[in-house]
């Protein structure tokens, strides 16, 4: 019996380490801006080139596949506004973050209705939105993966940026 409730409570401690996260590898991060009362924000995880190269990492992404736009789990995005990019509207809510490598090579960003997922498990009939992304070589490299969002004129903008890859979205507040 005492066998028994040391295995269970072995089991306890093990699962509220991974529900908090501390069995995550990579350090986690949030970008977070305010438009007037309202707050976006991007929480996700930093993995580090360690050596490689971002194109010999992502080369490993065929037409169709997703990138979780970070590490470990999926990279959540909130809003208490509603965006528009281009003639997308994303309403306010959190949405899981990706990149999906279209045909040719171009990238779109992805709001999927799940988040808090790990982040390789990517459900596509849970889309709700795809937004193309510009695709810019930076003039500096992030060892991290890094996303920022910034206000630029009239708009605003998310950039995630990973060695020398630099990945970016305009959007107005609504």
């Amino acid at each position: 019996m005492k066998r028994f409730l040391i295995a269970v409570l072995a089991m306890a401690v093990i699962g509220v380490v991974a529900e908090n996260g501390l069995g995550q590898r990579n350090p986690r991060e949030m970008a977070k801006i305010s438009v007037g009362s309202k707050t976006i924000s991007v929480e996700y995880g930093r993995p580090s080139l360690k050596g490689r190269s971002v194109a010999e990492l992502l080369e490993q992404l065929k037409p169709g596949d997703f990138w979780r736009l970070g590490a470990d789990k999926s990279t959540t995005f909130s809003t208490t506004a509603d965006l528009q990019f281009g003639d997308v509207t994303v309403p306010n809510g959190q949405y899981s973050l990706w990149a999906g490598r279209q045909a040719d090579n171009s990238w779109k960003l992805v709001f999927n209705k799940q988040h808090g997922q790990w982040g390789t498990q990517h459900d596509a009939s849970q889309d709700l939105a795809s937004v193309p992304l510009e695709e810019t070589k930076a003039s500096n490299s992030a060892e991290m993966v890094t996303i920022s969002l910034t206000k630029e004129g009239a708009a605003w903008g998310i950039a995630i940026q990973w060695g020398d890859m630099k990945l970016r979205a305009s959007f107005k507040v609504k």
